[in-house]
């Protein structure tokens, strides 16, 4: 039997989206049984993800306008790599075909509360990487 588990051969990002309060990723993903890659774009909500994100994790965030910027496309990237493991669990990506995610508010609000624990489950992780790349803490 072929391994069916996803790789991930590419990602490329963040693009911010034209009229849409959000970020973008676009991830080229792959399967043994697949005869070529497809894209998956995960979009990010800028305030009710990622600045929810940033908030649960430092608080109120001063540093430098590079700092910020570094914080935002780390934390960004983090987030769509988690999206996409949650779409991935949930069976949306066995399918061949592109696949475009968007934020987990509205109709799909209901998939928030798996990023809600997976946050919770690496916040240390995530603030020492954090420290790491930006400089900043907590």
């Amino acid at each position: 039997m072929l391994n069916d588990q996803l790789v991930i051969s590419e990602v490329t990002g963040p693009f911010r989206e034209p009229r849409e309060p959000v970020l973008s990723y676009d991830y080229s993903i792959q399967r043994a049984t697949w005869a070529a890659t497809h894209a998956v774009r995960v979009k990010i909500a800028l305030a009710e993800e990622l600045e929810y994100v940033k908030e649960k994790l430092l608080g109120s965030v001063t540093g430098s306008p590079g700092q910020q910027l570094m914080l935002n496309k780390f934390l960004s990237r983090k987030i769509g790599d988690q999206k996409l493991r949650i779409a991935e669990a949930e069976g949306m990506l066995k399918e061949r075909g592109d696949v475009m995610l968007p934020p987990f508010t509205g109709p799909w609000a209901q998939y928030f509360t798996q990023l809600e624990l997976w946050l919770q489950a690496e916040q240390n992780v995530l603030r020492t990487e954090i420290k790491k790349v930006t400089g900043l803490s907590s």
